[in-house]
């Protein structure tokens, strides 16, 4: 299948009104799962009391930052572009669902005994990978999707280093938590969950290779995902 053939457009005179209500209930249930979710993240900071070394003090912080995060995926919902072009199928949906809720999952197993080094080491992953998925997430802006869909083209700013950054900075975050969880189970999940994001990364650049004519030039000119200053390293 082509990528023409993979991709949906979306009529330039507008969605139809059943298409803009399903806009808006996409928009209403992205702001009401990460609302809540970052009501949770915040509300397990009581766990860490009280707030006495290093340990805690980085937990708490990197419970702010993903709060931070998740509040910022809510408002940006509210407020990005309608799309203008979406991928077509059952796998593209599927795909940024588990991409995106999975990682999640990988947090209720259980925490592995990791002594006080690792244990900093994991956190402050964590919480690195929180705060710049926030600031990634606020230059993308009203481009923001979950499912692969074209809105405006961003090439400036992170996205002048790699592809997507976001999966960058969330991948950061990620091994943090796959530290804190480490187990046979903890890698497996990792891996299928790497393998996820880089399918959802091949709808989204069909997406936007259908909707932009200057995506395969501004492609050929930036790494996907590894910046080039470390692609020699890997």
């Amino acid at each position: 299948m082509s990528a023409d053939e993979a991709v949906a457009e979306v009529p330039s005179g507008g969605q139809g009104r059943a298409g803009h209500l399903l806009e808006w209930a996409a928009r209403g249930l992205i702001v009401a799962v990460f609302t809540a979710l970052a009501v949770l993240n915040l509300g397990g900071i009581y766990h860490f009391a009280p707030i006495d070394n290093l340990e805690k003090i980085l937990a708490v912080a990197a419970r702010l930052a993903n709060f931070m995060f998740l509040i910022l995926v809510a408002a940006t919902a509210l407020t990005r572009l309608s799309p203008m072009m979406k991928a077509k199928g059952i796998e593209p949906r599927l795909s940024a669902l588990l991409g995106t809720f999975l990682c999640m999952a990988l947090a209720l197993l259980p925490k592995a005994d990791l002594g006080p080094v690792l244990s900093i080491i994991s956190t402050m992953l964590m919480m690195i990978g929180a705060v710049l998925s926030f600031i990634v997430l606020r230059w993308l802006g009203k481009s923001f999707s979950i499912l692969a869909e074209a809105r405006r083209l961003v090439t400036t700013g992170p996205y002048k280093v790699v592809r997507h950054p976001l999966y960058l900075c969330e991948g950061i975050a990620l091994l943090g938590l796959a530290l804190q969880v480490m187990s046979p189970l903890a890698v497996v999940g990792v891996l299928a969950i790497a393998a996820i994001q880089f399918r959802r990364m091949i709808n989204e650049e069909a997406v936007l290779n259908s909707a932009f004519s200057e995506y395969l030039e501004y492609a050929e000119r930036t790494p996907r995902v590894i910046p080039r200053l470390l692609a020699g390293f890997f």
